[in-house]
This record gives C-alpha cells, sequence and structure tokens, in this order.
C-alpha cells in the first residue's frame, strides 16, 4: 500500500540530443564488458551500457541503470533504475537480487535501510545483495499522479456524501477515479503503460547482465514473487537460485485473488482474537465467534458516528479496515490492533489513522514518503483483468463479503472497490502477461507459503510450486506474512543451504 520531471519531456531531451549529437540512448561500454555478450537481439545498447558505481549510505555502493521506457520500442527513449549494492562480506558467489514486494516498494530502501532484515548475514557473507527501485518507483523514473499530497489524502482518505454499497457512492468514487487516472497519465506520461510486470522482470534480466552473472539469483517477496515467477517464465534458461517467499498465485483473475486474500484476513484476525481475549487489556468478550461479532458491529457503525481526528479527517469504515489489516501482517503487531480498538472505543480515531497511515507511507505531517499507492495501482490496472470482469463492482463487493464476512468489505472499500473503479477509466490498455508459469527447464525454485499469512494465502504457495517444473515448497507452520529471516530456523537454514551451497529440500520440511 514528490514533484519530478514528466518522462515525457525526459524522453523528448534525449531524442533532442541524439539528432544534435549522434549519442546512443546508453552509455558507451568498454569492450568485454560481461552485460555486452548474449544480449537479445536488438538489445545491445541497453545491454552493453557501463555502470558508474560511486559509494553512498553506510558503505554500499549506488549505481543509475538505463533501461527502454518501451521493450518492444527501445529507441524510443530510456527510463533510470536506481540500484543499490552490498558487497559480500566474504567470498562472493555472485549478485542476489532482492525484491519486498508491493507493486511499489523500494528495493532500493530495503537494502540500503534493512539489509538485516532483507537477508541472513550467511547471505550477507557469500553475496553481493542487490536492490532497486522498480520502474515507476520511489528514486527509479517515477510514476506521478497528484503532486499535492492533499489530493492524496482525498483519494485515500475522503468520504462520500453517500452510503458504501450504494449506486450513488460508486458515482462518487468513479468521478474521484477518473481524475487520479487523469492526473497520472498527465504527470507520468509515457512510462504509465510500461510499468507492467513483463517490463520489470525484462529490467531484472537486464541488471542481472550488467552486473556480469550469467545467472538471476534473486529474493522476492509477496508482490516480489510475481516478478520472479514473470522472469523465471521470460528467462528460464537465466534462472539460477531463485527463492519466493509468501508467494502469489498467477492463475486467479483479480477478484478471484482478492477473495482470497480478504479471506486470508479474516483468518488471520480470528487468529488475533483468541490472542486478545486472553490479554487483560483486549476490548472484545466471550467466545471469539462473540468477539468477531463484536468487531464487525464497530466497523457497521463507525461511519455514522463520524469521529475526527486531530488534522480534521474523518474517520470511515474504508480506513478503520486499512488499519487493522494493516496490524495483521505480523503477530507483533496485534498489541497495537488491541491499543487502537481501545482507543477507539473511547472515541479517538488517532491510533487508527496512525495505522492506516503507516500502511499508507504519509508521514506525520502529511507528506507521503515514495509513491507506492500510484504505483500499485498502475501496475494492478496493467497486470490485472479488471476490465474483463463482466461483475459490476457492486457485485464484486458482495462476493468478497460472502467470502470474508468479517472484514472483507471493508478492506473492498478502498482496495477492490478503487482498483476496480479505476481501471475501467485507466488511460493505457492492459498488459499482454504470460498465460502459463511453468519456467520449463528453469533451475529449481523454492516457493514459500505460511499456514496463516494472511496476505498471501499457504493456498497460493502450493498452486504455485505445482505449477512451475522446478518448483519446490517449503511450508512454514505459523502466523503473518513470509516466513524467511524472521527466526524460524528450520525455514532460514533451507533458504541459505540453497544460496550459499545450491541444495534444496528433499520434500516439504514442514517448518
Amino acid at each position: 500500500m514528490n514533484p519530478r520531471r514528466s518522462v515525457v519531456l525526459a524522453a523528448a531531451a534525449s531524442a533532442v540530443l541524439i539528432v544534435l549529437s549522434g549519442c546512443t540512448l546508453f552509455p558507451s561500454t568498454p569492450v568485454g564488458r560481461p552485460g555486452a555478450t548474449n544480449a537479445p537481439a536488438g538489445l545491445e545498447e541497453a545491454y552493453g551500457q557501463s555502470l558508474a558505481w560511486h559509494d553512498c549510505a553506510d558503505g554500499m555502493q549506488c549505481t543509475t541503470v538505463k533501461a527502454p521506457v518501451n521493450w518492444d520500442a527501445p529507441a524510443d527513449g530510456t527510463i533510470d533504475l536506481a540500484v543499490v549494492r552490498h558487497k559480500a562480506t566474504g567470498t562472493s558467489l555472485g549478485s542476489l537480487l532482492v525484491n519486498p514486494g508491493g507493486p511499489g516498494g523500494s528495493g532500493f530502501d530495503f537494502v540500503s535501510q534493512g539489509l538485516s532484515y532483507a537477508v541472513s548475514s550467511t547471505v550477507a557473507d557469500n553475496y553481493d545483495v542487490v536492490g532497486w527501485d522498480p520502474r515507476g518507483v520511489g528514486q527509479s523514473t517515477p510514476v506521478t499522479c497528484y503532486t499535492d499530497p492533499i489530493a492524496t489524502d482525498k483519494t485515500l482518505y475522503g468520504t462520500f456524501a453517500d452510503a458504501y454499497d450504494t449506486q450513488g457512492w460508486l458515482d462518487e468514487l468513479t468521478v474521484e477515479e477518473k481524475a487520479f487516472a487523469a492526473a497520472c497519465e498527465k504527470n507520468t506520461g509515457e512510462l504509465l503503460a510500461h510499468v507492467d510486470s513483463v517490463s520489470t522482470a525484462k529490467d531484472m534480466d537486464l541488471i542481472r547482465a550488467l552486473l556480469g552473472d550469467a545467472k538471476l539469483n534473486y529474493l522476492g517477496y509477496s508482490y516480489g514473487t510475481f516478478l520472479g515467477t514473470v522472469y523465471a517464465e521470460l528467462f528460464p534458461q537465466n534462472v539460477g537460485r531463485l527463492v519466493l517467499d509468501g508467494a502469489l498465485d498467477p492463475k486467479l483473475s483479480a477478484l478471484d485473488e482478492l477473495k482470497v486474500q480478504m479471506a486470508g484476513f479474516d483468518g488471520a484476525f480470528r487468529a488475533y482474537m483468541a490472542y486478545c481475549l486472553q490479554q487483560p487489556e483486549c476490548p472484545f468478550t466471550g467466545s471469539v465467534d462473540e468477539a468477531l461479532a463484536q468487531a464487525r458491529g464497530v466497523l457497521d457503525t463507525v461511519d455514522a458516528k463520524r469521529l475526527v481526528n486531530s488534522d480534521g479527517r474523518v474517520l470511515d469504515s474504508a480506513t478503520l479496515g486499512t488499519a487493522i489489516g494493516e496490524n495483521l501482517y505480523s503477530q507483533d503487531y496485534w498489541p497495537d490492533e488491541t491499543s487502537m480498538f481501545n482507543a477507539l472505543r473511547q472515541g479517538d480515531p488517532s491510533e487508527v489513522f496512525i495505522n492506516a497511515d503507516y500502511y499508507n507511507s504519509r508521514n506525520p505531517d502529511g507528506s507521503y514518503s515514495g509513491n507506492s499507492f500510484e504505483v500499485y495501482t498502475a501496475v494492478n490496472c496493467l497486470d490485472g483483468d479488471f476490465v474483463d470482469d463482466p461483475r459490476s463492482t457492486l457485485d464484486g463487493i458482495a462476493e468478497i463479503d460472502a467470502t470474508a464476512p468479517i472484514l472483507g468489505k471493508y478492506f473492498a472499500y478502498d482496495d477492490y472497490a478503487v482498483l476496480d473503479t479505476a481501471c475501467n477509466n485507466w488511460p493505457v490498455p492492459k498488459a499482454t502477461l504470460p498465460t502459463v508459469f511453468d519456467a520449463a527447464g528453469a533451475a529449481p525454485i523454492l516457493v514459500i507459503g505460511t499456514t496463516n499469512d494472511p496476505a498471501t494465502p499457504l493456498a497460493w504457495a502450493q498452486s504455485l510450486a505445482s505449477q512451475l517444473s522446478s518448483g519446490v515448497l517449503i511450508t512454514h507452520k505459523g502466523e503473518g506474512h513470509t516466513a524467511y529471516n524472521q527466526g524460524n530456523t528450520c525455514v532460514d537454514d533451507a533458504v541459505d543451504n540453497y544460496f550459499v551451497k545450491g541444495t534444496v529440500p528433499a520434500s516439504d520440511p514442514m517448518c
């Protein structure tokens, strides 16, 4: 869940320079540069560019990769990809590309600010750990929609004259999403049509080649697993050691994926409630089912109360749903869930907004860190099948509510409904993605799923591992979103042994 120069203007400026000076779009490369060999036909310039590394934060190295804005027309112009590298502290086995998920998560920040969270010390000893901001994200050439955070606030937190689940509300939402889509088109330009996952997977192969690696070693979390899956399908011969943690099922439709995900959050909320009822400060009482009904009652009635935060924002059930979901990503956040409900019972919405703001990357001063919301919408509109789904938005919400009857529709108001409305009014067509995901001929790929992961349910990891011709499933018995490098020795050892020694479990270790 920053004012920058338009990609169109940047591309136009590049074109002028080419005409005037005869220069190429990509930095020149000395003969023998690893990336210059075995480049896909027509992409020799991109794969042959040189990288200028410089020292940056905490002893790491940073560089910028030039990638075609449109991989099908590489002469049309380039975008920048921000890349950071932590060199192996021991003997390097090569590079390991890391993505934290999203879509919209910053891999650059993930590595530069959270290396010890991203990978184990064993992996950091043996690999040059590389993070990058995917196209459209953060420090790479960005997707830009609204440049005024007040406008973004209206999109993320605005309330409506009509009640949720009504045609009047949907009409209001449509007006808002049409304006948002128009701003994205105006301020992003040509790139908006090319932030799909296939384009990003091609960027990943370019980065692999420029780093001098014959094969891609990759660790992807959450949505990052989909990038790894697409990469493996497009470039099976280039697959090195891939780990996909918190896996997505690439075969699901957008609505079916969201239905399963919302049911996962319901399951996680049930687990939270069992924990809460054992705590003296829990605001709920009775059995787990009785407590869940009480929580649903809070969601059902909060709109009518119109609780006002200190900054003037009015709390509604969609924002409360977002805040609840934020605290279900990890058991470590469950005490925050309890504190939030206790404050809300006293008529104080401040903790709800604090948690929703964290989910939306909103800072206390009202600014936003990065552009994750914009990228999330743009990528889903290109990758998803919203425009092909004949079901109405209201029918989709009803299906989600039936599948996830505790939290589902309240999550859907600010997620499914926004995406369905935005994508059906998106100014560029959806992308063409692979229809098969077997990655035939690829080396073994580890797929990790957690039994009660709220965001990426275990069934998705099971499905992906079965679709991949070389998929190897690791099941983590536990709570929370993703499993590697979070204290489970069984999972950590399996992944580290795979990355360092190339060994895979003979069967699912059921960690």
